[in-house]
C-alpha cells in the first residue's frame, strides 16, 4: 500500500481498496477524541490552510473541526472575494498557493474550476485535499459516506446503492469510481439532462462499475440497501457564488424519497445518506424514521477529516 505520508488527496479514481480500509481503521481509532467532544495534541505542531472559493458550510467546518479535534491550528478564507484570490487582481492558483504553503502544512481547497485542487498541487510543496472541485469531485465527502455505510451496515461488499440525484455532481463522479473497489451495484436515477455523461460511462465502464439506469427511484427502492440522495434543484457548482433571484423548482416525484415510500416498500434496514443541503427531495419527516443517517454522516465528516490529515502529516501510518 502506498504511504499517505506528504500525500495530496484529489480524486478517489486512483483510490485503491486497501487504502480505503486503512482510512476508515484510522477513522476508527480517532472516533473517540471527536465522540467525546475532546481536543488532542496529535497535531499540535501543524497549521491547516482552508482555501475556500465556493461556500461551504459543513466541509469547511467540519475540516476545521477535525484539526482543532488534533490540536492544530486553522487559518485561511472561506471568501475568496475578500482576498486577492477573488478581487480586482483575480490572482492565479498558482500564485495564490505558492503564498499558501509558506503559511501551513497542509492546504484544503474548494473551487468553483473543475481540476483547480489538481492544479494547486502541481505547484504547493504540501499536501492539497480536494474540497470539492466543480463539476469534478468530492473525495473527502464520498469516504465519509462509505465509512458511515461501512460502519452502519458492517460491509460494502454485497450491498446495492441507489443513487437518485443530479449525476453530474461531484459527489455522484466519486462514489462511482469508489464502487469500482467493491462488490456493490448500483441503481441510478435521474433526470435526462442530469444523467451521466458519456465520457464518464465509458470511464467506469472501463472501470468495471456495475450499475444500471432507471426512471425513477420508486421503481427499486426496494431492492437498496443504502440510498444516496442529491438534489435535481441545486446551485451551479461551475459558479463562485450563487446569488438565487428567480423562484427555486420542486422537485418531480420520481426522485423523491419519502416517508411513506420507505414504509411501504423499503427494506426494513434500509439507510439514506445525504450530503446536504437538501431541497424537497427528503421531507423532514424522514428525519424521525430508522431509515436516517444524514446526521450521523455530519459526525464521521468530522472523524473523515480527522483521519486525512493525521495521515497526510504522518501522525498515523
Amino acid at each position: 500500500m502506498r504511504s499517505f505520508l506528504g500525500r495530496d488527496i484529489l480524486s478517489l479514481k486512483d483510490f485503491e481498496r486497501n487504502e480505503f480500509l486503512r482510512v476508515f481503521q484510522v477513522c476508527d481509532d480517532l472516533t473517540p477524541i471527536a465522540r467525546d467532544r475532546r481536543n488532542g495534541d496529535l497535531l499540535a505542531n501543524k497549521t491547516l490552510c482552508t482555501a475556500f472559493y465556493q461556500p461551504s458550510t459543513r466541509t469547511r467546518l467540519a475540516t476545521e473541526a477535525a484539526m482543532h479535534r488534533l490540536g492544530g491550528h486553522v487559518l485561511g478564507f472561506s471568501d475568496a472575494k475578500m482576498t486577492r484570490a477573488g478581487d480586482f487582481y483575480q490572482e492565479s492558483i498558482k500564485d495564490t498557493v505558492h503564498m499558501l504553503e509558506y503559511y501551513g502544512d497542509v492546504i484544503a481547497m474548494r473551487h468553483f474550476q473543475q481540476g483547480a485542487p489538481e492544479e494547486a498541487a502541481r505547484w504547493a510543496s504540501v499536501p492539497i485535499i480536494n474540497c470539492g472541485d466543480g463539476w469534478g469531485e468530492h473525495p473527502t465527502q464520498v469516504l465519509t459516506d462509505l465509512y458511515t455505510t461501512w460502519k452502519e451496515l458492517g460491509t460494502l461488499d454485497g450491498l446495492k446503492f441507489l443513487l437518485v440525484g443530479d449525476m453530474r455532481m461531484r459527489t455522484m463522479h466519486s462514489i462511482l469510481y469508489a464502487f469500482s473497489q467493491f462488490d456493490i451495484e448500483a441503481f441510478v436515477v435521474a433526470p435526462e439532462e442530469m444523467s451521466l455523461l458519456p465520457e464518464f460511462k465509458a470511464e467506469i465502464d472501463g472501470l468495471n462499475v456495475r450499475y444500471r439506469e432507471v426512471a425513477t427511484a420508486e421503481e427499486v427502492v426496494g431492492e437498496a440497501d443504502v440510498i444516496y440522495m442529491e438534489p435535481v434543484v441545486q446551485a451551479d457548482y461551475t459558479k463562485g457564488r450563487d446569488e438565487r433571484g428567480e423562484q427555486v423548482g420542486l422537485t418531480p416525484a420520481a426522485y423523491k424519497i419519502t416517508r411513506e415510500m420507505m414504509r411501504d416498500k423499503a427494506k426494513p434496514g434500509a439507510i439514506i445518506l445525504h450530503s446536504l443541503p437538501r431541497m424537497d427531495e427528503l421531507p423532514a419527516d424522514v428525519d424521525a424514521t430508522r431509515h436516517a443517517r444524514y446526521w450521523t454522516e455530519a459526525f464521521n465528516g468530522v472523524v473523515m477529516r480527522m483521519a486525512l490529515l493525521a495521515l497526510v502529516l504522518g501522525a498515523a501510518e
